[in-house]
């Protein structure tokens, strides 16, 4: 089954900025009727709106404010196509002191944001006919790095949560993306010390809608990516994209 991104509305969070920002453009590149830019400031996203008009539609949403989330389901009750950009990375090593306090922070925004996300939106997805929901996991998803051991972690939660959700929204006819990107030129990859091999935000908006529109469950965006997921993707058609009848015990 395919999916086409044009007209229909999209709600990007994390939007803003960086990967976000990139697949706002994108979106509209391809024709989307209308974007929600989910951000915690509404301010910040003047910029797209400047630049778009009303193609670009501010609203607030933070992952750590399950009401923000709830509110905003309703307000974009119209929404084709969710893609939970937001997260945060500590870049905390296993043995830091503040390693278990950064892992509380992540978890909270990277696994139980993308929950709430997913409670708030999925029946509004249902309504509107199924749609996608899209999760940003990360390469280290899969293959932690020691330098973020905790937001690897997190991200592995993620990944691990956005499965179940693949098969939880299967019925309704909502298709599910785990995107696992590599570095790419953001903040984010600048503090954990991966700028200088970093690609374009555009590599992970431009996958995210191919894998859309090409109705696959998994998106490896860039060539650190590309790399694991050539190595992983055996095991993941034969283990976690199988229909597995049984629950492992």
């Amino acid at each position: 089954m395919t999916f086409d991104i044009n007209n229909k509305t999209v709600l990007v969070t994390g939007a803003n900025r960086g990967i976000g920002r990139a697949i706002v453009e994108e979106a509209i590149a391809r024709g989307a009727g209308k974007v929600y830019a989910a951000v915690r400031n509404v301010d910040s996203a003047a910029t797209l709106v400047a630049e778009h008009g009303d193609k670009v539609v501010p609203i607030r949403v933070d992952l750590q404010d399950a009401d923000s989330i709830t509110e905003a389901a309703k307000v974009a009750s119209d929404v084709d196509v969710v893609i939970n950009n937001a997260g945060v990375a500590t870049n905390s090593e296993a043995l830091d002191g503040d390693a278990f306090t950064n892992l509380e922070f992540e978890l909270d925004v990277n696994l139980y944001g993308l929950l709430r996300i997913a409670h708030a939106f999925s029946p509004v997805l249902k309504a509107n006919g199924g749609g996608a929901l899209v999760q940003l996991n990360s390469a280290v998803s899969v293959k932690a790095f020691s330098n973020v051991a905790t937001y690897s972690a997190s991200k592995a939660a993620s990944y691990s949560m956005t499965q179940s959700l693949r098969e939880s929204l299967a019925d309704q006819g909502t298709h599910v993306v785990s995107v696992h990107p590599g570095p790419i030129k953001t903040d984010m990859a600048d503090s954990a010390g991966f700028g200088e091999i970093a690609e374009p935000p555009s590599f992970v908006a431009n996958a995210i809608f191919d894998a859309i529109r090409d109705a696959h469950f998994h998106a490896w965006p860039d060539s650190m990516a590309k790399q694991i997921g050539s190595a992983y993707q055996s095991f993941a058609e034969n283990v976690v994209e199988a229909d597995m009848s049984e629950t492992p015990t």
